[in-house]
């Protein structure tokens, strides 16, 4: 599964650990960057999760989350010929719908814009889904402990929770000076597979079933790099410097629990009465 890092002349797009991603078309991947991982690939990883490819049957109802511009979206009604609800808050729904569209699995493929915290203003029901996917941006969100209890809701049960981004390898008490001019606040978002199996058990909504790094996961980080962003000198000075002792690539799986969940509590109906401010009056 080893990439050699160091030979950038060849095509870093072609990866014998990814053969399903290998057949897309570079120009399409370059024309939908959002980020600084291959969407294809980080999907494929956790799609060779037999209890995610077992769920991923035609017809099976995806929630993507924070799917950028939807590549990963396509990928997965292109590869097991799903329904994918694609939801992202930075980037257009409109954007989204041409590029479905042309893929021409459109037919398969549904864009939405919003907050993953109010997926109910989108129109999306109480256990509607079979999978909820999120690909490189579940930190953005994820960290919050009481995500879980809202969006589960809209899984049904038994149903898979499944994600794969940038990680850690171990928790980080400090920030290694390898990684010191690359590193910004927002990063703290950041966890490895253990915290994120630790996290979601904790929650007593999810069985975790997976948790773990992406063998070599810094190379292919490093290799997307020199493919999408060559001028992005600080993040690839930052990998080559830690050479996978801190970053890489993490993914965990998680099945729904049989538990209620109750719709949050968004406002609560009081009806205010005048009284006196002291007890002299």
């Amino acid at each position: 599964m080893a990439l050699k890092p160091t030979n950038h002349t060849a095509d870093p797009l072609l990866q014998a650990a990814f053969p399903r991603s290998n057949r897309y078309n570079p120009n399409w991947l370059r024309a939908g960057l959002s980020g600084s991982a291959n969407p294809l690939w980080l999907c494929e990883w956790l799609c060779q999760l037999p209890v995610l490819a077992a769920a991923l049957k035609p017809g099976a109802k995806v929630l993507d989350l924070g799917c950028g511009r939807g590549m990963s979206s396509v990928f997965m009604a292109a590869e097991f010929g799903v329904e994918v609800c694609a939801v992202d808050l930075w980037f257009s729904a409109a954007d989204r719908r041409r590029r479905f569209d042309d893929s021409g699995f459109g037919a398969q493929l549904q864009a939405l814009q919003g907050d993953v915290r109010q997926l109910e203003q989108l129109g999306l029901a109480p256990e509607q889904f079979d999978v909820i996917v999120s690909i490189d941006s579940f930190p953005y969100y994820g960290t919050d402990d009481t995500l879980l209890a809202n969006l589960l809701r809209f899984l049904k049960f038994d149903g898979v929770l499944a994600i794969a981004g940038a990680g850690l390898q171990s928790e980080l008490t400090q920030v290694p000076p390898s990684l010191s001019a690359w590193w910004t606040h927002d990063l703290v978002s950041l966890h490895s597979a253990d915290w994120w199996r630790a996290h979601w058990q904790r929650s007593g909504l999810l069985a975790v079933e997976a948790a773990d790094s992406m063998p070599d996961g810094w190379r292919y980080w490093l290799a997307w790099q020199y493919a999408m962003c060559p001028d992005n000198s600080v993040e690839i000075e930052a990998l080559k410097a830690d050479q996978g002792r801190t970053l890489g690539y993490v993914r965990a799986l998680g099945r729904r629990l049989p538990v209620a969940l109750e719709a949050p509590i968004s406002k609560i109906p009081i009806r205010y009465r005048k009284q006196a401010l002291w007890r002299a009056e």
